[in-house]
């Protein structure tokens, strides 16, 4: 699509269903860093990668030890590493080239979500169990770190007690959600108590506490791809946006200077004075008449619009706001639930699974401005009669040639060397990025022959309307299938002939067989059948061929 043509009022957001994606029953999708890889976990276990450039099957991951579903996909930053986590408590690393599993690691619960380090540190990732604390996972020795969850818990950086309790008495556990910064040297928290806690995983310690209005369980927690915005889904049905005042590097410096000049005595109170100053309440986004509960949201690619999808049973509605917390657009999809989504890096594309597993791309509807082709195109709102120039189509004279440019044709000119494009503000990677795959081509499933299956005068009908020709049946009565007819129903109504092709001898009797015409009498007191239909004989001049009369008696 030329982007001179595109009409610039237009907002960067996706309007329609473009195209959809079907491989097996998929639960979860992720990009790659770039978007021009799609992963998609399945039921079965495995995880399929898509070109998103061609919408081909790129690579499939298949672990035979895992045949539980999917539960999350994490791409590596460089492209190269694909995390996988499954409902049978399982970590898988795998090596996106060579489809080879790097390591395998089996936790204690179930991992709702993992997410790679965004560092160079391919090895650690962030598992969010079903029922315990977040935890930091060293994949390669398989040891877990499990972060605190509540204030209480900062020095010990221990696990909730067996039965699902915080140690201060406040409700059951219930499900975490967490998520790195930018660079990965801090975890931001949301607990059931409404509570954002800022965390240092190294050290297993609660550095700030940014309380949320209402305290309510947070139950989504994901930063901008530019890290400048946090956002947060809790079940009081509000998404919230807060702006990050900390720096995106050595922000755990920072927590230490804001720490020592906080002159709060009460070690809660000083936390959340500290947190004050490390996230503010930027927009808040609900529903407002429906009131409905928000299943995933996330970010666009340049951080300008807010995505969320709904949560309700048969429902596929996702929600876009911009950033200013104006509603601009309701997507509504088929009716089938929505359970994931996610937005492209770089193009106004959203990518969303349904829960019959369908992946759905909405894309943009481009309205194109023909006007800007050329200076003086004219838009016409009716046909006009063209009246041509006197000169217009003369011979111009060899001697008149174009004007010469400026360009100096003996500049070289550099075709090597490739800009960092302005989304990816960290292009300053060492490793070599990972963006493209050959795809895999499918072989095509042969259709299936349909077969008829009707009642006897179905078929009787079918027969002979369709095809001139018949022969009568042998001993048993049975006729042979026409040419035209792709089954026949023997006199039992109980079993069904294949069409067979007649050879060539039995072609020409047959024809010579059709040929000869008979005389019907008036006086033989019978009545013929002309192609299964009864006729009187009162006319002494018809004839009919002998193929189509049947007689039958008074």
């Amino acid at each position: 699509m030329n982007a001179p043509i595109i009409d610039p009022l237009q907002g960067d957001f996706p309007e329609v269903i473009e195209e959809y994606l079907e491989h097996g029953v998929m639960k979860c999708i992720a990009f790659n860093r770039r978007g021009t890889l799609l992963a998609a976990g399945c039921a079965d276990g495995s995880c399929i990668i898509w070109d998103f450039e061609t919408r081909g099957i790129a690579k499939e991951l298949h672990d035979k030890d895992c045949v539980a579903a999917i539960t999350s996909v994490c791409w590596s930053k460089d492209g190269h590493c694909i995390l996988v986590s499954a409902a049978d408590k399982s970590l898988t690393l795998w090596d996106v080239v060579s489809g080879e599993k790097i390591t395998r690691t089996t936790l204690q619960q179930t991992p709702l979500q993992a997410r790679l380090h965004p560092g160079s540190a391919k090895s650690l990732c962030l598992a969010c169990p079903l029922s315990s604390a977040p935890m930091i996972v060293d994949l390669n020795t398989g040891s877990t770190t499990v972060l605190p969850v509540s204030v209480s818990d900062t020095g010990a950086g221990l696990p909730p007690p067996s039965r699902n309790k915080f140690s201060d008495g406040s409700p059951p556990f219930t499900p975490t959600a967490a998520c790195f910064n930018k660079y990965g040297d801090l975890v931001y928290v949301g607990n059931s108590k409404g509570e954002i806690l800022i965390v240092d995983h190294k050290n297993k310690q609660v550095r700030a506490v940014v309380p949320i209005s209402g305290g309510s369980v947070i139950k989504n927690i994901v930063f901008s791809r530019n890290g400048q915005y946090l956002l947060t889904n809790s079940n009081d049905r509000t998404i919230r946006i807060y702006e990050n005042l900390l720096p995106l590097k050595d922000g755990l410096k920072v927590l230490d200077e804001l720490s020592t000049s906080c002159d709060e005595v009460d070690e809660a109170e000083k936390l959340k004075a500290v947190g004050s100053k490390c996230l503010a309440l930027f927009r808040e986004f609900q529903d407002s008449i429906t009131k409905i509960h928000w299943k995933v949201p996330c970010f666009s690619g340049d951080g300008e619009w807010v995505v969320g999808g709904s949560a309700s049973k048969g429902e596929h509605k996702i929600y876009i706001w911009d950033r200013a917390g104006h509603l601009v657009k309701i997507l509504e999809g088929p009716k089938e639930a929505l359970i994931d989504l996610a937005w492209h890096p770089v193009h106004p594309i959203v990518v969303s699974v349904s829960l019959t597993g369908l992946v759905y791309i909405w894309a943009k509807d481009y309205t194109e401005n023909w006007s800007a082709f050329a200076p003086d195109f004219k838009e016409l709102e009716e046909n006009e009669e063209y009246i041509e120039r006197e000169d217009e189509f003369d011979l111009m004279p060899e001697t008149e040639k174009v004007k010469d440019t400026d360009v100096n044709e003996d500049d070289e000119v550099d075709i090597m060397t490739v800009e960092n494009e302005s989304v990816f503000s960290d292009s300053d990677m060492s490793q070599e990025e990972l963006c493209f795959l050959p795809a895999v081509p499918c072989p095509d499933v042969p259709e299936q022959q349909d077969k008829c299956v009707g009642s006897t005068s179905k078929l009787t009908d079918s027969n002979h309307s369709g095809s001139p020709l018949s022969e009568e049946a042998g001993q048993n009565g049975q006729a042979m299938n026409h040419a035209s007819s792709p089954v026949e129903e023997d006199t039992g109504g109980t079993r069904l002939k294949r069409k067979r092709k007649p050879s060539e001898k039995g072609m020409e009797l047959q024809a010579e067989k059709v040929r000869k015409p008979l005389k019907t009498m008036k006086s033989s007191g019978k009545i013929s059948k002309i192609k299964n239909k009864p006729v009187l004989e009162q006319d002494t001049d018809s004839y009919v061929f002998a193929d189509d009369v049947t007689d039958e008696y008074h």
